[in-house]
C-alpha cells in the first residue's frame, strides 16, 4: 500500500515536474550534470540572495527517478540557507544510499524515494540533482556537509 503511493508521488514529481524552467538574472548560479552511469542529463540553477537559495529549478532528461528526484530537490531547497540545505543533503544521501529516515528533518516527497537504496544502480539516479547542487556550491563556506 505505502510502496504504491510512494510510486505515485514519484510519477507525478516525473510526469509534472516543479520548477522546470530556466532561470536568468545576475543573481542566478548554473551547472550543467551528467550522470556517467547512465547519460541522464540536467541543468541546476540557483538563485542565490546572500546565504539562501530564494529560487531553483532545472531543465533535464533523464529516468524518472532523476527527474522526479530533481523536481523535489528543487522544492525542498527554495527559501532555505545553505546550511539548511547541507543538512538536508546529508539526510537525503543517508535515505538514498541505506534507507535510513530521520526524525530531525523533513525531507517533504523525497522520503517517497527511501526505496531506491535496494536498487543496485539506481543511487545514483536519486543524488544525481543533490551532487549538481554539491557542484554550483562548491565555494560556499556556509554549504558545508558534516
Amino acid at each position: 500500500m505505502l510502496d504504491n503511493l510512494y510510486r505515485q508521488v514519484i510519477m507525478d514529481h516525473y510526469r509534472q515536474k516543479r520548477n522546470f524552467e530556466e532561470l536568468k538574472g545576475e543573481n542566478v548560479r548554473k551547472v550543467h550534470y551528467k550522470n556517467p552511469t547512465c547519460g541522464d542529463i540536467m541543468t541546476l540553477f540557483l538563485e542565490l540572495e546572500q546565504d539562501r537559495v530564494k529560487k531553483a529549478a532545472f531543465l533535464g532528461e533523464g529516468c524518472s527517478i532523476s527527474m522526479a528526484s530533481a523536481s523535489m530537490m528543487t522544492e525542498l531547497i527554495e527559501n532555505k540557507s545553505l546550511q539548511e540545505i547541507a543538512s538536508l543533503r546529508k539526510a537525503f544521501e543517508d535515505l538514498i544510499r541505506q534507507g535510513k529516515v530521520t526524525d530531525k528533518l523533513d525531507l517533504g516527497d523525497s522520503l517517497s524515494l527511501q526505496g531506491v537504496h535496494k536498487l543496485k544502480a539506481r543511487p545514483n539516479c536519486a543524488l544525481m540533482t543533490w551532487q549538481a547542487l554539491d557542484k554550483v556550491l562548491k565555494d560556499e563556506k556556509e554549504y558545508t556537509i558534516l
